[in-house]
């Protein structure tokens, strides 16, 4: 189904990938499980020639995100850090870019211990804070902005409309990482952004059984720049991975969703119990980016982080779970803890984590599609 059509987004979704086997009327997109085509004769071309450059499932793939995120083009990759790499080659030596303080200690890593010593420098500042990134954005050599919102784990929000205000001042490229919520509850380039990145494991696919990343280009200017990236290094993702993304997406609307439902219920109950300090989640009353959200008309997502009155708690809690499963990753039916400071974001300064409040309190919830009432009454019996 072509995403000109007027229909809704839901709807989009549901029928992804749909009517592209004309020889057989496959309503599934088939898995083109090869790495060449043959040619028709010399000088001609079916459209694919070999699957590093393009490959009919990966096609219908990135039909499906594109539509997703009103972009003009996207593109699959073998992970999120894959992904995330292609963005970061768009820049020289020398550039400095604008980076979210509080965020996934992979991109971090990727940054600090590969593309640093190359010359790339990233500027970390509180991309919840404008004013912050409107002095971060003035200084010589920011030649971009890549923003989480909201954030791994904190769950700050920006306002991505005026942080794109700013990028267009100043010339940059204004990027976002949008795995915590998707197109279907925020849709950064419609406020602004140039380049929309996902980590499409987590939501996107949503059964924690496949890596994959994603990126959604506004132009088609950016789009051919990512697409001379992601054939000339090669990070693709494989026929098998890009159908089970695309299946996944299929049920995006109805999981996220629910996961929303489920996670304002269980942030409501972490709230009110004596064990718990303190609870990050947009969507809960007084939270800084609950207001940014609600005018966006988006969702809160389905991440919460909340930190326990004792450290001495953690190991039990994370032991004692049984509805909860203890594993590093987010965004699938099942729901998952996470013990951020020595998993997600172990390669962190343990000066910075403790700064920005990653201790050895907070633990990171992913909320799956399960009884609410279920996942409140597990963590009661481990807190």
């Amino acid at each position: 189904m072509q995403p000109n059509m007027g229909i809704e987004l839901s709807t989009l979704l549901a029928q992804a990938g749909t009517r592209r086997d004309s020889a057989t009327g496959a309503i599934s997109t088939p898995i083109y499980q090869t790495a060449s085509f043959a040619h028709p004769g010399l000088g001609q071309s079916t459209g694919f020639d070999y699957s590093r450059t393009a490959n009919p499932t990966r096609s219908a793939l990135e039909e499906a995100l594109a539509a997703l995120d009103g972009g003009c083009r996207a593109f699959a990759f073998a992970s999120g850090l894959a992904a995330l790499d292609a963005v970061i080659r768009l820049f020289a030596p020398g550039d400095r870019v604008v980076v979210t303080e509080d965020l996934y200690g992979g991109t971090f890593r990727l940054f600090e211990k590969v593309y640093r010593p190359l010359g790339i420098e990233a500027v970390y500042v509180d991309t919840a804070d404008t004013e912050a990134v409107r002095t971060a954005c003035a200084a010589p050599g920011v030649r971009g902005l890549l923003v989480e919102s909201p954030t791994n784990p904190l769950l700050r929000v920006a306002d991505l409309r005026a942080l794109a205000a700013i990028a267009r001042e100043r010339g940059i490229l204004f990027v976002v990482d949008n795995t915590f919520l998707t197109g279907w509850l925020q849709r950064p380039l419609e406020q602004g952004a140039d380049l929309v990145l996902y980590s499409a494991t987590k939501y996107l696919a949503g059964h924690n059984d496949v890596v994959a990343g994603a990126v959604v280009a506004s132009t088609p200017k950016l789009a051919e720049r990512i697409a001379f990236l992601q054939n000339g290094a090669g990070a693709i993702l494989g026929p098998m991975d890009s159908w089970l993304t695309l299946r996944g997406l299929k049920t995006l609307a109805l999981r996220l969703d629910k996961q929303q439902q489920n996670a304002l219920e269980v942030a409501r109950w972490l709230e009110k119990h004596p064990r718990v300090r303190r609870v990050h989640f947009p969507g809960l009353p007084g939270h800084p980016g609950r207001e940014i959200l609600a005018r966006e008309r988006t969702g809160f997502g389905a991440m919460i982080a909340f930190e326990v009155d004792d450290p001495a708690r953690v190991p039990a809690i994370l032991a004692g779970v049984r509805v909860f499963i203890f594993a590093e990753s987010l965004g699938g039916v099942e729901s998952l803890v996470t013990f951020p400071a020595v998993q997600t974001h172990a390669d962190i300064d343990p000066a910075i984590r403790q700064r920005l409040g990653i201790n050895d309190r907070l633990l990171r919830l992913s909320i799956g599609i399960e009884d609410a009432g279920d996942l409140c009454k597990d963590l009661g019996n481990v807190l």
